[in-house]
C-alpha cells in the first residue's frame, strides 16, 4: 500500500480551512456559517491524523485528539441548531443582517 505524501494532505487541509474561512466571512446565513465552522474543524482533524501518521506512526494521540474534536463539534452543532431554530421562531429569519436591527 502506497503512502500519500504529507504535502498533499496538508494542501487538502489548507484548502478546506480557507474554504471554511471564506464561507464564514462571506455568507450571512447562520446555517452556512455553521457549516463553514465544521469545514475548519475537519481541516484541523485532517492535520492531526496526518501528523500523527507521519511523525509517530505507532501511536494514536492524533486520532484521540480527532475523536475529541468530533465530539465537541457534535455538541456545538446541536446547541447551534437549537439556537438557530429559536431565532427563526422568534424573528422568522436566520439572516445575520436581518437580526442586527431587532431587539432581543
Amino acid at each position: 500500500m502506497e503512502h500519500v505524501p504529507l504535502a498533499h494532505v496538508l494542501i487538502l487541509s489548507t484548502i478546506l480551512f480557507f474554504l471554511g474561512i471564506y464561507g464564514f466571512f462571506s455568507r450571512r446565513n447562520l446555517i452556512t456559517m455553521l457549516m463553514s465552522i465544521e469545514l475548519i474543524l475537519n481541516s484541523v482533524n485532517i492535520n492531526f491524523v496526518a501528523f500523527n501518521k507521519y511523525v509517530y506512526p505507532h501511536q494514536l494521540e492524533g486520532v484521540f485528539f480527532t475523536l475529541f474534536i468530533i465530539t465537541i463539534a457534535a455538541a456545538e452543532v446541536s446547541i447551534s441548531i437549537a439556537i438557530i431554530i429559536n431565532l427563526y421562531r422568534r424573528f422568522n429569519t436566520i439572516d445575520i443582517e436581518d437580526t442586527k436591527n431587532m431587539k432581543f
